[in-house]
C-alpha cells in the first residue's frame, strides 16, 4: 500500500484493537487497566497513565470502530466512520520524531488514550475510504475467527488474519480434503 508510515501503524492499531473484543473469537484483551497499558506501550502511543475511565472509552471506541470495519458497504462505512469523527475532538500537528520525516499527527499532546486512537486511527481510516481503499478492511475467511485486519497486499487477494494461524489451517484442512477424495 502507498501509504505513509503512520497511516500503516494507525490502522494496525485500529485492527489490532478491534480483535482484542471478545466479538473477535476470543477473551477480552482489555479485560483491565493492565492490558490498555500494554495494548498502549505495544503501539507506541504517547500518553499519561491509564485509568479505569480510560479503559470504558476504548473499550467504547473499539466497538464503534468494529462497526466501521464490518459494515456491509462503503456508504455504510463511510456514514458509520463519520458519526465516530463527529464525536472526535482532532488536533492536526506536525512533527518529526523517531527518524521520519516531517508529517501530522492528529491528536493533542497529552490526549487520553480513546482520544489519541479516535483521532488518529479515524482520521486513518478516512485516507482510506477516501483513496477508495475501503474493500482493504476484511475479517478473516476462517470459519472459526472474527478477526480483522487491513489487506497490505498489492493486489488485494489476502484472506486471512494471519497465514501462519488461520491460513495454514484452512490450506491443511484443504490439502486433508483433496486426498481423502
Amino acid at each position: 500500500m502507498p501509504f505513509s508510515h503512520d497511516m500503516v501503524c494507525s490502522l494496525a492499531a485500529v485492527a489490532d484493537l478491534i480483535n482484542t473484543a471478545p466479538e473477535t473469537g476470543g477473551p477480552d484483551g482489555l479485560g483491565g487497566p493492565t492490558e490498555l497499558e500494554a495494548f498502549v506501550k505495544r503501539h507506541e502511543m504517547s500518553v499519561g497513565p491509564v485509568t479505569p475511565a480510560d479503559l470504558d472509552q476504548v473499550r467504547s471506541l473499539r466497538a464503534r470502530f468494529h462497526e466501521v470495519f464490518t459494515a456491509p458497504d462503503q456508504a455504510t462505512a463511510v456514514s458509520r466512520l463519520n458519526v465516530l469523527l463527529d464525536r472526535t475532538q482532532i488536533t492536526a500537528r506536525l512533527t518529526e520524531h523517531d527518524g521520519f520525516p516531517l508529517h501530522v499527527h492528529y491528536f493533542a499532546p497529552g490526549a487520553s488514550p480513546a482520544e489519541l486512537l479516535a483521532a488518529d486511527c479515524g482520521v486513518a481510516l478516512a485516507q482510506l475510504l477516501v483513496e477508495g481503499e475501503w474493500e482493504r478492511l476484511r475479517t478473516c475467511a476462517a470459519p472459526d475467527c472474527d478477526r480483522v485486519f487491513v489487506d497490505e497486499s498489492r493486489n488485494r487477494s489476502r484472506v486471512y488474519c494471519d497465514s501462519r494461524t488461520c491460513g495454514n489451517r484452512m490450506h491443511v484442512a484443504a490439502y486433508r480434503a483433496r486426498r481423502r477424495a
